[in-house]
């Protein structure tokens, strides 16, 4: 996604939290955040970063204090972090609902709010947020994840009624299960079969459809969730 907007001329500032890489299988590339801070000056565009602990509130205004600071007041908002360990019946705990809850919600809503007080320039503010089809089914095996997720879908509906006045719009993407490193050989073959192109959701798949989502010819779509799944059953 950074690498998209980047294309389509924007500016780029991205974080990242190598701890939360670190707990899971495919675990964390030290260098990655250089190696892509360089990758998208070299289109051109300004690209600044910041490894941030996005579940405590007080980072969100330092998060858009240090934007501000190094490329100005943003017009775009990607709410992309998210936390996510498989619970089940078995399993929950309310350590385990309140981390999931601490990302995948009250981080996108703090960052949006303080996003929405700042922006001053009356129209192109941009509020993306990620999701993943909670609406359109269940997901056994991962109630914390689906419970806060399925919650960023009604924030978007509510959260584009509130800002619409301000030139903001707020919408939502679900890209379906998208192969970002995660997925193993078994998992990305048993999954192809149920896509109509007969192969897995690819980060680039995603990021097209946030740049036209933050681009001007996008200006009349807010309040949607958009499931840009390719067919994905």
């Amino acid at each position: 996604m950074c690498k998209e907007l980047a294309f389509q001329g924007a500016d780029v500032f991205f974080t990242h939290w190598d701890n939360y890489d670190q707990q899971m299988p495919w675990g964390s590339n030290q260098v990655e955040s250089e190696q892509l801070q360089e990758e998208i000056r070299s289109m051109g565009v300004r690209c600044e970063h910041l490894k941030l602990d996005l579940s405590l509130s007080e980072n969100m205004v330092e998060l858009l204090n240090r934007v501000n600071q190094r490329l100005g007041e943003p017009s775009i908002l990607v709410n992309n972090a998210c936390y996510s360990v498989n619970d089940d019946l078995t399993t929950i705990t309310s350590a385990s609902l309140d981390a999931h809850y601490a990302i995948n919600v009250r981080a996108v809503v703090l960052l949006s709010v303080e996003f929405a007080k700042r922006f001053s320039k009356q129209f192109g503010g941009r509020i993306i947020n990620m999701t993943s089809g909670q609406s359109l089914g269940p997901m056994v095996g991962e109630i914390s994840y689906a419970t806060t997720k399925g919650a960023v879908d009604s924030f978007t509906r509510t959260f584009a009624a509130e800002v619409g006045s301000k030139g903001i719009t707020v919408n939502a993407v679900n890209p379906g299960p998208t192969d970002t490193g995660w997925m193993t050989d078994e998992l990305r073959l048993q999954l192809s079969n149920q896509f109509l192109s007969g192969r897995v959701g690819l980060p680039k798949d995603a990021a097209r459809l946030v740049a036209f989502l933050a681009s001007d010819d996008a200006e009349w779509i807010t309040g949607q969730v958009l499931h840009s799944t390719g067919g994905f059953n």
